[in-house]
């Protein structure tokens, strides 16, 4: 049995039992603190907590390792609910193009984008792209993610998309903490396919995703509805095949234009919509009521210099919101939940209570994990994180750019 004690804590943050799986609207910006605090794992699970007054002390400290906490706050894990994790080699030089005065549409018009992280993923075998991948996961535990989705698109044949699902799997295989596969084949259409569509939907719904069920490696299925991309019949199409394959859908929608997506994805059971940067009315009113949330990117529109999703305005219309990173080569190549956690707040003015909860509670919920991850709650595994000695949890995202977090825990 392995046991840890952490001890003087400054603050357990989002600590509490019969705590909601998300917090939407006005309930974003509380976050219970407990002060002056201990906490109790054993095997991996927190077993107990409470201030330092309430602490009876341990009467058999064989195995423990303890942890002084002394002027720093513990915090549950990040969960990042939508990373593209697996890739090839980063792209740079459209870093540089766009910095000329190319748009991200016009960059991919001329083969650049999703098709060219296809291309050099053809060209790396698996086991490159698991040890590639591998030294990522690693980075982005070292800023406090304690719980990983990555999805496959980059592939766009059978062959490169259950590659990249296979490295996903042994990710999962090789991690002590939570990760979710998301089968993505609809994420662009590889140039031979441009002018035929039905020939490559064809390939994702009876060719991949046939092995992608036999071989369990997808949580979720996911669609690029977008102009110049994936329709709205096309998006339905595909998750439909998807529901019937055991997987439930995750969707980018509403990057550059608003088609629809959203009140579809809702009527098929999305678990969330993601990016978000356009919206309309009708779309607030169809995720009103519902149980999808709404995962917002902000790293992504700072790197490619788009619009913020207005967070603001879906927050005081009642919704949930989660937060991301979008970790890819071409539009976020940054996996810091820290760093979109201070954008967040500076871009798209959510305070940082909001912020922390859309960043854990809300996250956790975006990746069916409300009952392992996402609070320290009694029973909920022990995915922590440690700061630095801070002044106090405005410091997280008001000093941007810096890693806050000292050590980590359970990961």
């Amino acid at each position: 049995m392995s046991r840890i004690l952490i001890k003087n804590c400054k603050a357990l943050i989002q600590c509490g039992e019969n705590l909601p799986n998300y917090r939407s609207g006005e309930q974003m910006s509380e976050l219970p603190i407990l002060e002056n605090a201990f906490l109790a794992i054993e095997d991996d699970r927190i077993v107990e907590y409470g201030s330092m007054e309430e602490w009876g002390g341990i009467s058999d400290w064989r195995g423990v390792e303890v942890i002084d906490a002394e002027n720093r706050y513990i915090l549950p894990a990040f969960c990042d609910s939508h990373t593209h994790l697996v890739f090839a080699k980063s792209r740079e030089e459209e870093f540089v193009d766009r910095i000329k005065g190319l748009s991200y549409e016009e960059i991919a018009a001329k083969g650049g984008g999703i098709l060219n992280s296809a291309r050099r993923l053809r060209e790396m075998s698996e086991d490159e792209l698991f040890e590639q991948a591998m030294e990522r996961v690693r980075l982005v535990n070292s800023y406090g993610t304690g719980a990983l989705e990555i999805k496959s698109g980059y592939g766009l044949s059978v062959e490169g998309e259950l590659k990249m699902l296979r490295v996903v799997k042994r990710i999962k295989e090789s991690v002590n903490f939570p990760v979710k596969a998301t089968f993505l084949g609809a994420h662009a259409y590889p140039a031979e396919y441009k002018q035929d569509h039905r020939t490559y939907l064809d390939m994702v719904i009876k060719e991949m995703l046939p092995v992608v069920r036999e071989e369990s490696l997808a949580d979720y299925i996911d669609v690029f509805c977008e102009r110049n991309y994936f329709s709205l019949e096309e998006m339905t199409e595909v998750l439909q095949a998807g529901i019937e394959a055991g997987l439930r859908p995750k969707v980018h929608v509403n990057q550059f234009s608003v088609m629809g997506g959203i009140p579809r994805a809702v009527e098929l059971g999305a678990l969330s919509v993601d990016h978000l940067e356009e919206i309309a009315d009708d779309d607030i009113e169809a995720l009103k009521g519902s149980s999808c949330m709404a995962t917002l990117l902000p790293s992504c529109s700072h790197f490619i210099n788009i619009p913020f999703a207005p967070a603001r305005r879906l927050i005081d219309s009642g919704l949930a919101v989660a937060l991301a990173s979008d970790f890819n080569p071409g539009t976020t190549p940054t996996g810091n939940l820290q760093t979109v956690m201070s954008l967040a707040c500076i871009k798209q003015r959510m305070t940082p209570e909001e912020a922390i909860n859309a960043l854990t509670l809300n996250a956790a919920y975006a990746m069916d994990l409300s009952e392992e991850m996402g609070s320290i709650s009694l029973g909920k595994r022990a995915k922590l994180v440690m700061t630095k000695e801070i002044p106090s949890l405005a410091y997280l995202p008001y000093a941007f750019g810096d890693n806050h977090i000292e050590r980590t825990i359970g990961f």
